[in-house]
Order: C-alpha cells, then structure tokens, then sequence
C-alpha cells in the first residue's frame, strides 16, 4: 500500500494523502510521499494542474505526534528515513503550477497549513479546520489569520487554536466552494479543468501575479515571533504531546523564570 497515491487524468494529477488510520498525520512516510508526488508534477511538463485530497474521515492533522514522542523532538521530520532532506517543491514555494486542495475531512495544524498553500479550495459541509501552533508551540499560529485577509478578531480566535467549520470558513472567504462528499473530486476535477481552458500563457502568468500579491509577513514581525517561540519554558512543547497521547491534562511550567512573564522581547523598528 502506498501512502500517497497518485492518478493521472490527462494533465492533471490528483495527489491524495493515504493513511486513514492516523488521519493522515505528517509522518515521515506522508512527507516522503508528497515529496516524491509534488516533484513529480513540478517537473513533468505534460501536468498542469494537482488536486490535493486525502482519504477516510482526515485530510491531514498536521504533526504526527506518536512519532514526534517517539524522536524526542517536537515538529514534523525534516529529513527522511536516510537522514535526507525531504525537499518538496509545494511546500518550499518553488512550484509554479495551480494546486486545488480537495478538503475531505479534518485539517488540522499542518494540514491546514497545507490548505493554505493551495491556489483554490472546496471542501465537504462537515470538514473541521484548526491551527494548532497555540496548543503544541509557545507562539501560537498568529501569521494564518493574516495570510487570509482575516478581520483581527477572527485572526486571533484562529491564532489561539479555536476550532472553524467548513461553513464558516466558507462564509468568510477562505474556501471556495462546500460540496457533499461524492461531488468532492468531481467538483475538483471542474475547477481543474476550467483553468486548463484558459490560455496557457494566461493560466501561468495570473498564477504568478496572484502569487506575489498575496499577503506576507513584514521581517521586524518575523523576528519577533522568532524570539517568542523560545520566550518560556520550551519542554512545555513536549508535555503538551505527552498529554495528547496519554489522553491527560497538560502539567505545564510556563517559564523557566517567572519573572519573564512581563519581561517580553520587543518589536523591532520597521525598515
């Protein structure tokens, strides 16, 4: 059994995530997969456009917590199981081809870090979407809100790991289309194939315009958020997997010092 499968239909390719039973977590065998898919349609140019699904009742969860507790080490693997870079070209930005995320079910942390790359999305009513960084980090996942031209009230209850449906991110435009479950691929396979109808030329050169003009976060914030994901006590991230897996309560430290508590790092001034 592969854990990522892919079918081809002409010039598209559907990439679909293939490990129901752990709801399709970003082990190391998923990342290899996509990696393996991914460079796959960045190189063959006889494909132009992927649709990116999973299967059973996950899209994806995000980190894999059984092996992160297994590594010692919080985050999903870099590297594959020859201590090589995994390098795939979706995840890196380097691929220059419309993705459609095909959402069948939960999209949680990275998962929904993976609907978030994507050009254009449609996902079934009952899906369930999540960033996670707040629950397993010491930063929660503050940039998401922004990339999705969010208002700050809604950004914040997405950075403090609040659950979304479907429907209401439907309703605030980050999905592009709710449909039943067994019109998902077909539905998927429509989008593709409109943006196959379009001109070459015009389909490559919009993508790259709309690419650029998607919304990014300044350096000064990005430094900062580097200086908070270690401001406490980092071992927090791991007994907060702990907990997770142990089905318990999370006994957290919160900071090494207490006195860090008010003493916070300070934004930079903005070039």
């Amino acid at each position: 059994m592969s854990f990522v499968e892919t079918d081809i239909d002409d010039k598209i390719i559907i990439i679909r995530l293939n490990r129901p039973e752990r709801l399709n977590a970003l082990s190391t065998v998923i990342r290899e997969g996509m990696a393996e898919a991914f460079t796959k349609f960045h190189k063959d140019k006889k494909l132009e456009v992927a649709i990116l699904t999973g299967t059973g009742k996950g899209f994806c969860v995000g980190e894999d917590m059984k092996e992160s507790l297994e590594r010692g080490k919080p985050g999903s693997p870099k590297v594959n199981s020859k201590n090589e870079e995994i390098f795939n070209p979706f995840q890196t930005g380097e691929l220059q081809k419309p993705v459609i995320a095909a959402i069948n079910g939960y999209a949680m942390g990275g998962g929904f870090m993976l609907v978030e790359k994507t050009d254009l999305r449609l996902s079934v009513r009952n899906a369930l979407f999540e960033i996670s960084e707040a629950k397993r980090w010491l930063l929660g996942g503050y940039n998401h809100g922004h990339f999705a031209n969010l208002p700050h009230p809604i950004a914040t209850e997405m950075a403090m790991g609040f659950r979304f449906s479907a429907e209401r991110l439907y309703q605030l435009g980050f999905i592009n289309r709710l449909v039943d479950e067994e019109q998902l691929i077909p539905e998927a396979l429509k989008m593709a194939k409109h943006m196959l109808s379009l001109p070459p030329a015009s389909r490559v050169n919009t993508l790259y315009m709309m690419k650029h003009m998607a919304p990014k976060i300044k350096d000064n914030y990005l430094k900062l958020a580097e200086k908070l994901h270690i401001h406490g006590d980092v071992e927090d991230r791991m007994e907060s997997r702990r907990a997770f897996a142990e089905k318990r309560e999370p006994n957290y430290n919160g900071w090494v010092n207490p006195e860090d508590r008010n003493n916070m790092p300070k934004l930079d001034n903005d070039d």
